[in-house]
């Protein structure tokens, strides 16, 4: 799959004459409960060359594929993607601490670091994720059964909005590092399920686990509460570095 992957990031090059900034795995791959039949979640960045960019009228900015059984391969232009930073977009923010790097032009993710902290809005992230955590509660765990994969699509969901509104700061696209807000009452049961999806396939279900959905639901009505009242203002504007960045990276691409 590695040589999949970069043949296919090597051919969207040469076939769209646009150079890959970065690429990475955004999936359970990345967030560390994938199961042996997951997918291949790829995310990217790419940029066109300048006459692209000196036009009246802004061309596509992004790029997506058919799905197939293994590969999901999707990217966003340059521009586009620092204007998502800027706007505190939550997917973004998680590409850009995945674990899976698959390209990358020379320190492109380090240079971009330092506007994560100053960029992301708080009220912004904790809506993005009790958005995810949403469907988890009404719908998934609405029955005595529920996809394991689903199941901790909500988990994860939860643990992000916790991390954000007990402590203030983006919250890690890692899963081990997000179990820091785990109460610990949950921890074997989180176990014993982590054990059970390395083995099961993406359609395994499970009964639902009174104990933890009765925390997804709990988080999900404090996140609401926390949504209504979180003081989220933005450390200084990142606009103008941002602008600087691009106008770099263009003329390095």
């Amino acid at each position: 799959m590695l040589i999949r992957i970069q043949t296919a990031l090597n051919q969207l090059e040469a076939t769209h004459g646009i150079r890959i900034l970065y690429a990475c795995e955004s999936g359970s791959r990345a967030w560390g409960f994938p199961s042996p039949d997951s997918d291949y979640d790829v995310r990217f960045i790419y940029c066109h060359r300048p006459d692209w960019y000196l036009t009246l009228d802004e061309g596509p900015d992004t790029l997506n594929f058919p799905v197939d059984d293994e590969l999901d391969l999707a990217g966003w232009e340059l521009r586009k993607a620092l204007r998502l930073l800027r706007g505190s977009n939550a997917a973004l923010f998680e590409w850009l601490q995945s674990p899976v790097v698959y390209q990358e032009a020379p320190d492109f993710r380090a240079r971009l670091a330092p506007f994560l902290p100053a960029a992301f809005n708080l009220k912004a992230g904790l809506h993005h994720y009790l958005g995810q955590l949403r469907r988890g509660v009404e719908e998934d765990l609405a029955g005595e059964e529920v996809r394991l994969k689903r199941l901790f699509y909500a988990l994860r969901s939860a643990l992000a909005a916790r991390w954000i509104r007990v402590r203030s700061t983006l919250p890690p696209m890692e899963f081990t590092p997000l179990r820091e807000v785990l109460p610990t009452t949950l921890a074997a049961a989180v176990d014993g399920l982590l054990a059970r999806k390395a083995t099961a396939n993406e359609k395994t279900m499970v009964l639902v686990p009174p104990a933890l959905v009765a925390f997804l639901r709990e988080e999900f009505v404090a996140g609401q509460l926390a949504r209504e009242t979180l003081l989220a203002p933005r450390a200084g504007t990142v606009a103008a570095d941002l602008d600087t960045l691009f106008r770099a990276l263009l003329a390095e691409s």
